[in-house]
């Protein structure tokens, strides 16, 4: 049994969760990942999420694995807390009545799929607005809402190939690489929830509903913004590097003895620092090295003269050297390694929730309010199990009518 498993997992952390959007009925039509982690976001922060699914099936990603935990998928489990799953067919004459009677009172509703498959469903904003001219209605698709390729389908693969962060991965010379995290996804709803947020601040102002449409590409894209705009003013056409070529002279890995680490030495205060620290303070006061500028120029000098001195000693005995010193460095850490920083669940990052005889782990929010960063309510969903309280505390539905929906496959 390691550190890193389930079972040694800390429970969730006590106390008050944030409830900064109390109040606030969020319906989550959206699949897979990018919309999935945009309602997470908002239920973290207190929203109510109510997670609709197709009966039988439910979410695509409640099927992508193994890895499985009691049957779910892990990904599933990893971005659907604090949700409620109600399934509904709402291809279905009743039950796109049942979902446009949920929309007259809800806040917000939030969709992943392409204009025409939103129209095709009665789910597009222009068929939802006139049930609730308050809702502010969030669109994640590959490619946006309008242009040329707004009925391509997309997947985060798709995006970071568009948006060049592929091209600019890898090792120089080598083959591009994909980010090791769904970074397109994860991107575009962190977008979508912003937007969200900020469209319900204008609408509790103004009254007025919102059309959001995020595109996976262009926020991928704008994660690129400190590459592109250095290419776009100069016409220089950055390549892969393996991550040795930085407009900081010295922003790199260095191999110590036994492991590497990464070390970052962003100006003038940091490199006079880092070379007293290794008892060589004249280094630093060299008239060739003044500037970042100047130690760009000689980057392949610098960079092996550093070397040839981390790798005389163990990883650890630089990292608290240059702890002490305050210069910016650190592991290159595996995901197991990751899940047991002590810190990390100290602080309540890293947890575990029971339900029924399985503990579901758990990646926190990690965004304090007020030094509460709690948001644990519910454990993500099993299909379909908040179907019958959520018609019944939204709707007010009899229960005839629930029996008559679910014999007839609505629900």
């Amino acid at each position: 049994m390691t550190d890193t498993d389930t079972v040694c997992l800390p429970a969730p952390p006590e106390g008050a969760t944030l409830n900064l959007l109390d109040g606030v009925r969020v319906l989550d039509l959206t699949t897979s990942v990018s919309g999935p982690y945009t309602t997470l976001l908002l239920a973290d922060l207190g929203a109510t999420v109510v997670k609709i699914e197709p009966p039988g099936r439910g979410d695509d990603v409640r099927a992508w694995g193994p890895p499985f935990l009691d049957g779910e998928s892990l990904w599933f489990l990893s971005i659907n807390r604090n949700k409620h799953s109600l399934t509904l067919d709402y291809s279905k004459p009743d039950g796109l009545d049942v979902l446009r009677r949920m929309v007259a009172c809800a806040d917000v509703v939030v969709v992943n799929k392409t204009a025409a498959v939103q129209r095709k469903l009665g789910i597009d904003f222009e068929s939802l607005r006139p049930v609730n001219e308050r809702l502010v209605h969030a669109s994640i698709s590959g490619f946006g809402l309008q242009g040329a390729r707004s009925e391509m389908p997309s997947y985060d693969l798709i995006a970071e190939g568009y948006s060049g962060v592929m091209d600019l991965t890898g090792e120089a010379g080598g083959e591009p690489q994909k980010v090791g995290t769904p970074a397109a996804d994860l991107l575009a709803g962190a977008d979508a929830a912003l937007a969200v947020l900020a469209a319900l601040i204008d609408r509790n102002r103004t009254g007025r509903g919102h059309c959001i449409d995020v595109s996976m590409i262009e926020s991928m894209t704008r994660f690129m913004t400190p590459r592109i705009v250095p290419y776009l003013g100069s016409g220089q056409v950055p390549r892969r590097s393996g991550g040795r070529d930085s407009v900081i002279a010295v922003y790199q890995v260095f191999q110590a003895a036994d492991a590497p680490l990464t070390i970052g030495l962003g100006n003038d205060g940091i490199w006079g620092r880092f070379w007293r620290a290794l008892g060589e303070p004249e280094v630093a006061q060299r008239e060739c090295y003044a500037g970042n500028s100047a130690r760009r120029r000689l980057r392949e000098e610098i960079v092996a003269k550093i070397q040839s001195v981390i790798g005389t000693r163990e990883r650890d005995y630089w990292l608290e050297l240059f702890r002490e010193a305050r210069i910016p460095a650190g592991p290159i850490n595996r995901l197991d390694e990751v899940a047991g920083d002590e810190e990390l669940r100290r602080r309540g990052f890293f947890y575990a929730v029971e339900r029924g005889e399985t503990r579901i782990p758990q990646v926190g929010l990690g965004i304090h309010v007020d030094g509460n960063a709690h948001t644990y309510r519910k454990a993500p969903p099993r299909l379909g199990e908040d179907s019958e309280s959520v018609l019944t505390t939204w709707l007010d539905m009899p229960a005839d009518e629930y029996q008559r929906l679910r014999d007839d496959g609505v629900v």
